[in-house]
Formats: C-alpha cells, structure tokens, sequence
C-alpha cells in the first residue's frame, strides 16, 4: 500500500527502502549526499542535499553517506553523518548526530562520518556486489576503490572484497519515475504554490516596469507559501528575450504591445513545480501575438488531453511536432508539404525542444524515456511531467512575417498520469486568451484607481 505524504515524516522513506532493500539481492548500496559547494571566498550555496538520498531518507545536512545492506543481520539501513559539535552549531545550526539518525530518520546504526573508512568495509565484507555510482565525486570513488582493494585477498586474510561494482541509478531512478502517494500530495501543493506566483506576477504586470520586479514577485509568492527556494532558476522574459529559452538576465524594461514570457516554478518540501504562461505586458494581445498565442495553446490542451496510460514523451513529441509545423505554416513561417516540412525538421527553427520532461523532487527528474533500441517507455499511473509547446520567431529572423519577429510564446503546465482522465497539477493560472485579457484589464484598472 502506499503512504501517505506528511511533512517531516519518516513512514514514507521507510517503504521506500523496503522496496530497494528487495532489489539489491546480495548487493550492498552506498550512497554519498552531495557536497557542500564554495561561492566565492568563505561563502557557500545555499546548500541542497542529493535528491536519492532525500528520497530514500528525508536527511537533509551534508557530510551524510546511506548504506543499506539487506543481508546484513542487524544492520540493513545504515547512516553515516555528521557528529553533533555545539561550537559549530552555533555558526551554522543544529546537527542531527548519529543519535539523531536513528531516534529521527530510523536508521538501524549510525556513526560519525569520520569513521566511515573504518566501519564501512563491515558492511561491504563478503557482499557479491557493491551498488556505488562511480563518477559523480572523484575522491569519493578514490575511497571505495581503496576499501574494496583493502577487502581483497592477502597473506592474513581470504578474499572479502564485492565482485562487482553496480551502478545503482537505474534502480532507483525507475523506481523514482513512477510517484508514490506521498509524492503525488508534495507536487500537488508545489503545482498549486507555483501557480498562485505566477498569478501574482500577472496581476502586478506594467509596462515600465523591469523584469526583475516581476520575478521578485513570483519568487517572493513561493517564499510566502513555504519554499525554500525556487526550483530553478526564474525566466521572466519581456518582448524578444522570450526568444532565449532559458533567459535568466530579467533585466529589461518591460514594454506595452509586448508580451511577457514567466517560465517558474516552487520548490516545496523538496518537490518542484514548472509552470509557464506568456501574457501582454498592456491589456490585450495584438492580432500577430493572438495568432501564435492561440497555435501554441491548441496544440498544448491537446497534448495535455493525451498525457494517459500507454502514451509516451515520444508520441506527445511526435503529435507536437505535427500541430505545431501545421500551425507554421499557417502563420507564414514555412512553405512547403507537412510531412517533408517534418522529415527536414523544418520546425526546429521555430520549436526547438521537446515537449517536456519528469517532474519530481528534480525540476528535470530522473527516470528513462527510452528503454533498449530506442523503444520509448510507456506511461502509467503516477508518472508526473510536463507539457510545454512554444513558438519562437526571434527579431532578427529576416525570412519570418515582418508582424511575428519578437514573438516569443510558451505555455507549460505540470500533469499526473492516471488510470483515467490526466490531472493537471497546474490549473489555478489562467492561460486561454479570454482569461487572460480580463485578469490583465482588471488589474491595469485597479492599478489606475
């Protein structure tokens, strides 16, 4: 059965573990948090611990290494962290400890991380594989190599040492493709979050304004509602910058006639939303904007309609494509037949990715899209992702309609797979022409009262 989200709560990462504990046979898997990273001289990022060890434990400080060995007969889930150190807790907030490992997170043991190089080699001993990502922290793979070398045979001791080395990403990226209950409540509540700044930055759209006052607005909305950050880095785009994919300057100045592009999203409770909508600056839409807002939006409701059971990010792809090079051609910026438009990949000039991507505790998440011969996977209850189809006629293409140059639209919402009907996470902002032109008129009036 699956678990229910509640903030804070280990049941979850407990079930989780059951299910991974199950695949790794005679295996043992060690899994190291990210490190902590340097800014500039003293100064850190803002940390964000590894989202496979948040989803497999809910541990959020750095310095933390899981260890989870099936066989073992005491120990199967195992943590090594950093020690509680009053002085340093003054500068930089309280440490769970090992202590804490166990009463908060339920590990079966837990040590210092200080004594991993020490105590590690009991639980990899006589184990037929290692499960390690090599690769992602070079002196980190330095120290397993040199532990498994010192499990190996010698002159006082048999050979103790995993067979193989496995990567464990794959197991556990499928297993984080498809969300289990928990999950599903922790996107819902970042898709609602991320839609109610996006709704924020609509009504507090003016021309004259810059874009980062836009983006203080929807970044200051998600922080309101309980995130610690964006999920990634905000796009607020005015006018042809909307042409960049992903423009983070939001520098300009916005003007009136022109279109805005917010492309943002909440991360809460470690889970991220991604939301885009493209709106006027002024009141209305011209005609031109109109024209390709109105292709984009068709073809997006659409795709979002066929976010079911069996489909896959290739035939959503394919189907976008299709809509989206027809809809060209209708707006003067192709000529020629739809199927060799196509095969050229004409469109490419004017839609340039793919229609979305995973959504999870990672922005772009983590699973495969493809399985072996480029066999796409299909979808099944409780995958999350996003649909986001767009044109983009930069200002200085010369062939393009002399009205479209600048246009830059795109609108993405964030959609759960389910056994029926998809169910879009994202829905609280408006995106069809009508309700857009009345949410801008009545907040430009109320602006002006």
């Amino acid at each position: 059965m699956m678990d229910t989200y509640v903030p804070g709560s280990t049941m979850n990462h407990a079930l989780r573990r059951e299910r991974v504990l199950e695949r790794l046979g005679d295996g043992v898997l060690v899994l190291a948090t990210a490190p902590e990273r340097q800014r500039s001289n003293d100064t850190l990022y803002v940390y964000r611990p590894s989202s496979d060890v948040l989803w497999l434990t809910g541990f959020e400080e750095p310095e933390c290494v899981v260890v989870l060995a099936p066989n073992h007969p005491e120990h199967q889930f195992v943590m090594f962290v950093r020690p509680r150190n009053p002085k340093m807790e003054v500068w930089d907030g309280r440490r769970s400890g090992p202590e804490g490992a166990i009463a908060d997170f339920g590990a079966d043991a837990a040590y210092s991380i200080d004594e991993l190089d020490e105590r590690l080699g009991e639980y990899l001993a006589g184990a037929e594989s290692l499960w390690y990502g090599l690769g992602t922290d070079r002196a980190f793979d330095d120290r397993m190599l040199a532990l498994i070398d010192a499990l190996g045979p010698g002159r006082s001791q048999p050979d103790r040492a995993p067979r193989t080395i496995r990567d464990p990403r794959p197991l556990l990226h499928d297993m984080r493709r498809v969300k289990d209950a928990g999950e599903l409540d922790a996107l819902r509540a970042a898709g609602a979050l991320s839609a109610e700044g996006h709704l924020a930055a609509m009504k507090a759209t003016r021309p004259g304004l810059h874009e980062y006052v836009i983006q203080s607005v929807v970044e200051g909305t998600f922080m309101r509602g309980g995130a610690k950050a964006p999920a990634y880095a905000s796009i607020v785009a005015g006018g042809a910058n909307a042409c960049v994919l992903h423009y983070i300057e939001n520098r300009d100045v916005l003007r009136d006639g022109d279109l805005l592009l917010v492309d943002a999203g909440a991360e809460l409770n470690w889970y991220a939303g991604d939301i885009t909508r493209t709106w006027p600056v002024g009141a209305t839409f011209s005609g031109p904007q109109r024209d390709v807002y109105a292709a984009v939006l068709e073809a997006q409701i659409d795709i979002v309609d066929a976010c079911r059971t069996g489909a896959s990010k290739q035939s959503l792809q394919d189907e976008t494509v299709r809509r989206l090079t027809a809809s060209m051609v209708d707006l003067g910026l192709l000529e020629g037949d739809l199927d060799g438009l196509i095969e050229q990949e004409a469109y490419r000039q004017y839609y340039m990715h793919n229609i979305g991507h995973y959504l999870g505790m990672d922005v772009h998440d983590v699973g495969a899209y493809y399985r072996a011969a480029n066999e796409p996977v299909p979808f099944e209850p409780g995958v999350v992702l996003t649909v986001e189809p767009g044109i983009y006629v930069p200002a200085d293409d010369e062939t393009a309609p002399e009205a479209l140059r600048g246009i830059g639209v795109r609108i993405e919402d964030d959609v759960i797979v389910t056994e029926g009907d998809p169910e879009v996470l994202t829905s609280g902002v408006p995106k069809t022409i009508a309700d857009i032109e009345a949410l801008r008129a009545e907040s430009l009036d109320a602006g002006r009262a």
